[in-house]
């Protein structure tokens, strides 16, 4: 008798005040599709839930290490270690540690996350939860893990094009997709970006939600995207944490750079944070 496969979980980190807005049609698709293929789905309605947006010491319990020099970091990852995170800060991390999908549903502020969002990375992905110094991007502690951005732009799609006035979207999502998500170890899946819902018709909106509804069923199978080795670096102070000079003589014959900001002062890699490579 063959055994059953462990079922899956998956978080939707979700930031939108509407319960009627295209963000929060967008969430109900992906609970719904990833539901219908058997996997538990956790939901953090952010403002539903008042989560707390200011990193400050209120997300720990009991004495501070330094009370007389707070350093936010230092004493989040001390709390970690001694369980003593606030509740609302502990209870993230849980939903995080239980989920082989992590899908961040947001409306793009200032090409960026929501206030509100950017609370849950900095109070959610603390110091030796998330990342250690010896455990950071393709050996980061979420390799297991996989990651969307999922968002919704006020702008058109030839907005975000390399000529266009808002410049190359791919620019954009280094910090959120190399910055935090790799770092953290995730393998980072191509954005699903919704491109201005607010000035698009009805039938297009429509459109935007059953091609993510269809790409949610073969996510897993996703490749993730392209970023720098790690061993591509020497990793210490004396090497400046720069490419090996092995790797930087080999990349002198390539026509792209490696990554959107690897570019050694090439032309950027086409697509580099919006699409797999599938060579």
């Amino acid at each position: 008798m063959q055994r059953e496969m462990a079922q899956k979980t998956a978080l939707m980190v979700y930031a939108h005040q509407s319960p009627v807005s295209f963000n929060a049609a967008a969430r109900d698709v992906a609970v719904e599709a990833l539901t219908k293929q058997g996997y538990k789905v956790l939901v953090s309605d952010l403002y539903a839930m008042s989560f707390k947006s200011s990193a400050t010491a209120d997300d720990i319990k009991g004495d501070l290490k330094n009370p007389e020099h707070f350093v936010y970091n230092e004493e989040m990852m001390t709390a970690w270690q001694n369980g003593r995170l606030s509740d609302d800060v502990s209870e993230e991390q849980l939903k995080l540690e239980q989920s082989e999908l992590v899908i961040l549903q947001f409306p793009l502020y200032w090409f960026s996350v929501p206030a509100i969002m950017k609370g849950w990375i900095d109070r959610v992905l603390t110091q030796g939860f998330a990342f250690t110094l010896q455990k950071m991007y393709d050996n980061g502690i979420f390799k297991d893990k996989k990651a969307i951005l999922s968002f919704t732009t006020g702008a058109t799609e030839s907005m975000f094009l390399a000529d266009g006035v808002h410049g190359d979207i791919n620019v954009l999502l280094w910090p959120l997709q190399n910055g935090v998500l790799r770092f953290c170890g995730f393998q980072v899946l191509a954005p699903q970006v919704f491109w201005c819902p607010a000035h698009s018709p009805a039938s297009v909106r429509s459109q935007m939600l059953e091609a993510w509804r269809e790409r949610l069923h073969g996510v897993f199978a996703e490749k993730p995207l392209s970023f720098a080795p790690t061993k591509y670096f020497d990793l210490s102070f004396q090497g400046g944490f720069r490419l090996r000079p092995e790797v930087r003589e080999k990349c002198v014959s390539l026509t792209h750079g490696i990554t959107t900001a690897h570019h050694l002062g090439k032309p950027l890699p086409p697509d580099n944070q919006t699409k797999a490579n599938e060579s």
